[in-house]
């Protein structure tokens, strides 16, 4: 397919899940089903121009003066990738498979249009109704998080101590140019292409071997200051695919023992295979059986409960650009809930002495140092630990110049540290 032809494939798709709701994964696998002949770049090609574009929905809209599919292409091709009027408009020729030419009022809009004057959230790309939430989480810092959330996102992998180190791990896949993380001491990252495209881990030795996981740095920043130790009886409440579990049994170096769960058995489907590449043998997945209690053995019992909370999942936009404009208000409050009931339950599993670490992808403060407030006033053999000094005690001192610590927490935001926005708070139970 010519650049055209895929610019055309692109505006198609997006004008068929204008309403969002369906995600565009499964939005690109039927357009894929359905059009054979385009090849495994054609797909990548187009995927990532509609990456590019619900990233920067709301200013490329914005610059184009209206919403539709084609709008928001064209206004996300200078938004997003940095082409120009003319440029644009060699790509809508209208000749074969090519976009119709650009009309007067397109071309003089990508020539002249700003977002200078727009309101904050078309500044910062994000949804309108989230726009006092951001302001009242970054204050004046409210665009540029936006910003830094509307980027492309590089490929992050965690290297996995059981079976290599971080120095080898970078002579295997010198041919992918990666470099080692800022703050992760376990961390490789790998740049994307010009186009979008990250490398095709599935046909790399060191990925199939399991020395290497794809895990961004800032959730491998949570499992380290989560701090599980040898020998150490740890639950993962929340395990889903399992990246922090896996994360979890390399800091434990195969010593002790984690109990992998989550309410919705099918999230837990790629640990099986995750773990037998891995060479972890110190987990235990406890997958749902009907109404069966099947963590009753463990109550009480635990150092560590792991809380990797359902969440909005504001922080991982920049991989999941869709999300921020398929998440409505009402989830919010329906997250909060799952959150006050996911942490009463992790909270019977503590052992005395032992710990409750609350993690989440969010940025909201009401899905977490409030949340955790609430849990605290509820529950008063819980106090939330010194994060300052857990951050310490896991070697991640770089952080403390970055992230934002508060007493109910540290939030890592993507605008400080250049991946994934985490919130990360540990609790000692009396």
């Amino acid at each position: 397919m010519t650049p055209a032809a895929r610019l055309s494939a692109a505006i198609d798709i997006l004008a068929g899940i204008a309403d969002l709701r369906v995600p565009v994964g499964e939005a690109l696998k039927d357009w894929g089903r359905r059009n054979r002949y385009a090849g495994a770049k054609d797909r990548t090609a187009i995927a990532s121009l509609i990456y590019d574009a619900l990233r920067t929905r709301a200013s490329s809209a914005w610059i184009m003066g209206e919403d539709s599919a084609r709008a928001t292409m064209l206004g996300a091709l200078k938004v997003s990738r940095g082409l120009d009027a003319a440029a644009i408009s060699t790509l809508c020729s209208g000749e074969r498979y090519a976009p119709a030419p650009l009309t007067d009022e397109e071309r003089a809009r990508l020539e002249m249009a700003t977002i200078e004057d727009a309101p904050e959230h078309v500044q910062g790309d994000y949804p309108e109704w989230l726009a006092p939430h951001f302001s009242r989480a970054f204050g004046a810092e409210a665009v540029a998080e936006g910003r830094a959330l509307a980027q492309r996102a590089p490929v992050d992998l965690r290297v996995n101590l059981l079976k290599t180190t971080r120095e080898k791990a970078l002579e295997e896949l010198a041919h992918l140019d990666p470099v080692p993380t800022s703050f992760s001491p376990l961390g490789l990252r790998i740049a994307v292409s010009g186009d979008g495209r990250g490398p095709a881990l599935s046909a790399e030795p060191a990925y199939v071997k399991g020395l290497v996981e794809v895990q961004d740095e800032a959730s491998q920043l949570a499992a380290l200051i989560a701090a599980p130790r040898p020998g150490e009886q740890v639950l993962d409440l929340c395990a889903g695919g399992g990246g922090k579990t896996l994360a979890l049994a390399s800091l434990m170096g195969n010593s002790g023992q984690i109990y992998a769960t989550d309410s919705d058995g099918r999230r837990l489907m790629p640990i099986y295979e995750r773990l037998e590449r891995s060479g972890a043998r110190n987990v235990q997945v406890r997958a749902p059986k009907g109404q069966a209690d099947i963590l009753r053995d463990l109550e009480g019992r635990c150092d560590l409960v792991l809380v990797d909370a359902p969440c909005t999942g504001v922080g991982t936009w920049r991989r999941n650009p869709d999300a921020k404009w398929r998440i409505r208000p009402g989830a919010l409050e329906q997250r909060m809930k799952d959150q006050e009931a996911v942490l009463e339950r992790a909270a019977k599993y503590v052992k005395p002495g032992g710990r409750l670490v609350y993690v989440t992808c969010s940025l909201l403060p009401q899905e977490n140092g409030e949340r955790i407030a609430a849990f605290v006033e509820a529950h008063p053999e819980f106090a939330a630990a010194d994060m300052t000094a857990i951050v310490r005690a896991a070697g991640l001192e770089a952080l403390r110049d970055v992230a934002d610590f508060g007493a109910d927490g540290v939030t890592l935001r993507p605008s400080k540290i250049g991946a994934d926005g985490f919130f990360v708070c540990a609790l000692q139970r009396a």
